[in-house]
Order: C-alpha cells, then sequence, then structure tokens
C-alpha cells in the first residue's frame, strides 16, 4: 500500500537502534528522505542510507542542530528519543531517585521533544507536516518503570495533545504512539533495566523476559517488536490517517484494560 509519503523529508530523534532505527528503515522504504539524530551512529543506522546526524538531544542546542540539517524541509517530526530506563539503579522505587536522575529524565524524555518541535514548527506549518512522538503506555501505568521515566512519558503524552490543539486547526497533525514492552535493548541487554529488574526479582533474565507479557497482562502474549511500531508510526504520518488527529494510540499487546 502506498502512503503517500515519497520525496517528503522526515527528522527522527533516537534512531541509532531499537523503535528508533525501525521508523527510519519504514520511512526510507516508503521514499522519504530522512534526517535521523543519534548520540551514537550505528552501522545499520549508515546502512538505511539517512541522513545521520552525532547529536546530544539531551542539549538545550542538540535538537535545534539536528533539525537544520533538513534545511527547511520538514514534513514529519517524529519525537523518538528516550532512555533513562537503564539498568543499575532503576529499580529501586521513588526515593532511590535525586534530583540529578530526574532532570536527565526529563531532559531527554520530554524537553528534547518540546525544543526539536519548536525548532521544526516553522517548516512543518508551511508544509502542512505531522509530528508523532512516541511516548510509553507506563504513562498510564506509572509503575510499570523507573517513575522519573513513566512520569517524563506521561508529560510527553500531554504535551502531544496540547500541540494538536494549538496547531491542528493551522495544518499540523500531532499524535502520540505509547508502546508497551517492545523486544529492544531495554529488556534483552544484559546490562538494562530488564536484566536489573530480573535481579531483584530473584529470576535469571530469560526467565524475566518469558514471564513478562503474562504478568503485565498482554493478551497477545509475546513482546511487540520494533516493526510493529515502526508501521504504526508510518500510518499516522500517512495522508491515510488525515483525520487521525491528537490521539495517543496505544500498541501494548492489550496490556492497558481501560477503554
Amino acid at each position: 500500500m502506498d502512503m503517500g509519503l515519497t520525496g517528503k523529508t522526515a527528522v527522527v530523534t533516537g534512531a541509532g537502534r531499537g523503535i528508533g532505527l525501525a521508523i527510519v528503515t519504514a520511512l526510507i522504504g516508503e521514499g522519504m528522505r530522512v534526517v535521523a539524530g543519534a548520540r551514537t551512529i550505528t552501522a545499520e543506522l549508515t546502512a538505511t542510507g539517512a541522513i545521520c546526524v552525532p547529536v546530544d538531544l539531551s542539549t538545550a542546542h542538540g535538537p535545534a542542530e539536528l533539525v537544520a540539517r533538513a534545511d527547511g524541509d520538514v514534513d514529519l517530526l517524529v519525537n523518538n528519543v528516550g532512555g533513562g530506563d537503564g539498568g543499575e539503579g532503576q529499580v529501586g522505587g521513588f526515593l532511590g531517585f535525586g534530583d540529578e536522575q530526574w532532570t536527565q529524565s526529563f531532559e531527554l524524555n520530554f524537553l528534547s521533544a518540546v525544543r526539536t518541535t519548536r525548532a521544526a514548527l516553522p517548516s512543518l506549518l508551511e508544509r502542512g507536516g505531522t509530528i508523532v512522538n512516541v511516548s510509553s503506555n507506563g504513562a498510564r501505568m506509572p509503575h510499570a518503570g523507573p517513575v522519573p521515566y513513566t512520569t517524563a512519558k506521561a508529560a510527553l503524552t500531554a504535551f502531544g495533545k496540547a500541540l494538536d490543539e494549538e496547531f491542528g486547526p493551522r495544518g499540523v497533525r500531532v499524535n502520540t504512539v505509547s508502546p508497551g514492552p517492545v523486544r529492544t535493548s531495554m529488556w534483552e541487554d544484559p546490562a538494562g533495566y530488564g536484566a536489573e529488574l530480573a535481579k531483584s526479582m530473584g529470576l535469571t533474565q530469560e526467565q524475566l523476559l518469558a514471564a513478562l507479557p503474562g504478568s503485565m497482562g498482554m493478551t497477545t502474549g509475546r513482546f511487540v517488536e520494533p516493526a510493529e511500531v515502526a508501521s504504526l508510526v508510518t500510518y499516522l504520518a500517512s495522508p491515510r490517517a488525515a483525520s487521525v488527529s491528537g490521539t495517543d494510540v496505544l500498541i501494548d499487546g492489550g496490556s492497558i484494560k481501560t477503554a
């Protein structure tokens, strides 16, 4: 199915691996020119053919540097970068986090999106573009991850709603995608959050990964794949979703049970 994106330009943050890399791959497959920002430019990202920009998006200047590489032609902004849900020190609960960890989490998971959006909006308004924010179902289930991370994601989800209310009438659609557990390094890396969580529960990492979909209430019985999230982002970015605006779309295998 042609998604009507050929020849347009996308800016994607957090593009080096996982969901971001899958999004870049999907958008290039639809014929888009992609400006991809990541702190580390991986071989896999380079192989996609994207314009790869090494950048720290948690800094005040990084987002504008990334958007500038699009030369004023931004039809789609995907605010995907995230983190602060890594390994050691992330499973001790609220009292285990100091101001520095809270600040780092909000800089990367929330303020990076604020700054990148601010830089891209003039072009998006001119071209009638689209924004897709990648949040988390943890924004609706704050206990499902480190509290600074899930709180920052809740702010990102609210940000998307506010943006659409202001800029939707001016031709810029804004939507949010909220994945549940996705098969990425967050869960599979031996030094990642999944490994640390397993250790705190007295389980091996393999045991945790096998039990997690069931314990999270995922009716599909498995992790979400990065390519599935990328397909949803591609649809929301396309003219085929022209009446989808201001939404928060869950892709979590049925974890969230409320209507």
